[in-house]
């Protein structure tokens, strides 16, 4: 295949039906797609001008899920359907490259990391301004802590948030059922084809799916009347994993400040909306979040941050207790609430278990880098351990034990003076919802 197109798309606004097409070109021939987003359908008929919005930002939508099928190829030309402005241009290739970068990595495919699509000429008309900041937030809520925080910040501030999710399962239903607030869900089924190439050998890998729900969320947003869509995507997001060949290779980087400043920037040019998307908790550390995470007992039973999770139907089976997720969010939580809670949350002690060493010496940076997943830096697992060896409840557990043994003297002293529990870093955040969060935290 030489060429990735995107032929068409359409929506009905009846019941909230995207169907957006895709094809991989080449001289054999075409191979179609067809992805199906099901937005949850509005409490009455939509004006003009609330779907001549939402038809922009389903521009960038369709553009965004691309890549679920573009990397079953990776073909050289990516070619966009129609013009583009200068800002969805340059958020159209970040996608493409930046968001594929540890697909191009792990494939051995430097020349993703360079593509430049192929952008039709013309003028783009500008959108008129779409301002909705002092509507209801709809909150994005994925089953763990960050959201949760986000969640509860929105609601002791009075903001009265909408909780929201992409395909929600039995986690992130029960997430929901705890907060005791009505949430909207949309559904995202991808050709069925996609899954038939991946079995016969077809290239894959990680894809910058943040980008993907956001916009879902976004066009979830604009159909509903609802206001800004807050993302919990924390300081660390932004942390490259290794550099390779001269790029940073991230797997959060849909997830980091540097993605959220070019959504927001095509979605202001595309679709005119002012306020549309931001992460609430974009100044705070992940150990920071768990901090906050800790004063909120409601969601003890069904709160969970374990990937695994989500492919499991047994709604008991929360935590895996056997992944780079698991380790660090044990180890984030771990100094800030009593060892009976934690080993309630995750039932079992994952610093009692020796075979969890291994994994537990990259988080800290002992072997290898940090690993390919959504976890902190390897500086605040080192603070999350000397808090951990300061507590009677904790120092003497095996593997705090054996992890104090194993860091070096260097990262002792960085750790001292660590400023994780200092919120900083660029942000998007307005001032309105800065205030609920200080008053959080």
């Amino acid at each position: 295949m030489d060429a990735f197109t995107f032929p068409s798309r359409s929506i009905d606004p009846a019941t909230g039906e995207v169907r957006l097409d895709y094809a991989l070109t080449g001289p054999d021939g075409e191979l179609r797609f067809t992805e199906v987003i099901t937005l949850p359908p509005p409490p009455g008929p939509p004006s003009e001008a609330t779907l001549a919005t939402l038809d922009r930002v389903l521009d960038l939508l369709h553009l965004a899920a691309g890549v679920s099928y573009y990397k079953a190829a990776a073909p050289p030309r990516l070619v966009a359907p129609a013009p583009l402005g200068p800002a969805a241009a340059a958020w159209l290739t970040a996608v493409y490259t930046q968001g594929l970068a540890e697909y191009a990595y792990r494939n051995q495919l430097p020349y993703v990391l360079e593509l430049t699509p192929e952008i039709p000429t013309g003028s783009v008309p500008p959108a008129p301004p779409v301002d909705t900041s002092d509507r209801r937030p709809l909150s994005a809520v994925g089953g763990g802590k960050d959201s949760i925080v986000s969640l509860e910040a929105l609601r002791r501030a009075g903001m009265d948030p909408v909780p929201f999710s992409v395909n929600p399962n039995h986690v992130i239903d029960a997430v929901n059922a705890a907060s005791g607030l009505t949430a909207l869900a949309a559904r995202r089924r991808l050709d069925p084809t996609l899954f038939e190439l991946n079995k016969a050998g077809a290239l894959n890998g990680h894809i910058p799916v943040t980008a993907i729900n956001s916009l879902i969320a976004v066009a979830t947003a604009v159909l509903h009347g609802l206001g800004p869509v807050v993302m919990s995507n924390e300081r660390s997001a932004s942390d490259p994993n290794l550099i390779w060949n001269g790029h940073e290779i991230n797997h959060q980087w849909s997830k980091g400040v540097a993605a959220e400043g070019l959504l927001r920037a095509a979605l202001a040019e595309r679709a005119g909306l002012t306020e549309p998307y931001f992460s609430l908790l974009r100044s705070l550390s992940e150990l920071h979040i768990a901090r906050l995470f800790a004063a909120f007992t409601r969601y003890d039973d069904v709160v969970t941050s374990c990937n695994a999770a989500f492919k499991l139907h047994d709604p008991s089976a929360r935590w895996c207790r056997d992944c780079p997720k698991c380790r660090f969010v044990f180890l984030a939580l771990a100094p800030f609430m009593p060892r009976e809670r934690i080993t309630h949350i995750f039932g079992g002690d994952l610093l009692a278990d020796d075979t969890q060493l291994p994994g537990y010496r990259e988080l800290l940076g002992v072997d290898g880098h940090k690993p390919f997943e959504c976890v902190g830096e390897v500086e605040e697992s080192v603070v999350a351990l000397s808090l951990l060896a300061g507590q009677e409840q904790w120092r003497d557990a095996p593997v705090v034990r054996a992890l104090v043994e194993a860091v070096p003297d260097t990262a002792w002293s960085t750790a001292a003076d660590s400023d994780v529990f200092t919120p900083g870093g660029p942000n998007f955040v307005p001032p309105a919802y800065a205030k609920a969060l200080d008053a959080l935290t």
